[in-house]
């Protein structure tokens, strides 16, 4: 089956370009032009990817972000919000929200459908599940996709679960921010993309491990590494 990405844009000559070079790759694009209609075919159409537009009709790119994180079916989504350059704090807030990733407007084409692929292979996953790991009283099963810290469910994004695993299997080695956004991302050329998004994510992931977020180390200059004795 092709993969489907969901637009939600409301400038025509955008979609249009969108919908020309996705279905030129081989997959299939619906599209909505408002927020409400967007969650409708989000929830009904179970898309692959959404490609999210910050400024909408109705409810904004932001709102709509934060109603797909919420909901059960949606929450595994991934989103890669279009932004208009000036638009650096409502990025960071997206990401926060948990976007997996932003493109900047005016984009090429060639970028956008490099990041949708990007996505596509991380949330496909080219490894096989690990047992489950465990360090103080988090506990991660990849195979189940659960992590629990002193036996409670913890909610993560599939960036943030691609996070916390990509750091547990290095065995306390550090991963630099290239290295990240090339294993959790899939981006051959980490360069094109900032390293703020890496830093966002980890900053929520934090916050949602509460004490065992002391694991997650950050080594100045460099990147993270994960600690299991800490």
């Amino acid at each position: 089956m092709p993969a489907t990405v969901l637009l939600v844009e409301d400038e025509r000559d955008i979609a249009d370009l969108v919908r020309y070079h996705v279905e030129k790759a081989g997959m299939r694009f619906i599209h909505a032009v408002d927020g409400g209609t967007a969650l409708r075919l989000a929830r009904a159409e179970q898309p692959d990817v959404a490609l999210l537009d910050l400024m909408l009709p109705g409810l904004d790119g932001l709102e709509v972000c934060r109603q797909l994180r919420r909901e059960a079916a949606t929450r595994r989504l991934p989103i890669i919000m279009l932004t208009a350059r000036g638009e650096e704090v409502d990025r960071v807030v997206g990401l926060e929200l948990g976007a997996d990733d932003y493109v900047v407007k005016p984009f090429s084409p060639r970028e956008l459908l490099a990041r949708i692929r990007a996505v596509l292979r991380r949330v496909e996953g080219t490894e096989s599940p690990a047992a489950a790991r465990a360090a103080g009283a988090l506990r991660v099963d990849e195979a189940r996709h659960a992590v629990t810290v002193n036996g409670r469910s913890l909610e993560l994004t599939a960036k943030e679960f691609a996070l916390l695993t990509a750091l547990m299997r290095v065995d306390g080695r550090v991963l630099s921010r290239d290295q990240l956004l090339e294993t959790v991302w899939g981006y051959a050329n980490a360069a094109e993309v900032e390293s703020r998004t890496v830093d966002v994510h980890i900053r929520r992931l934090r916050a949602k491990l509460g004490a065992e977020a002391r694991r997650i180390v950050t080594v100045k200059a460099v990147g993270y590494r994960f600690d299991g004795e800490a």
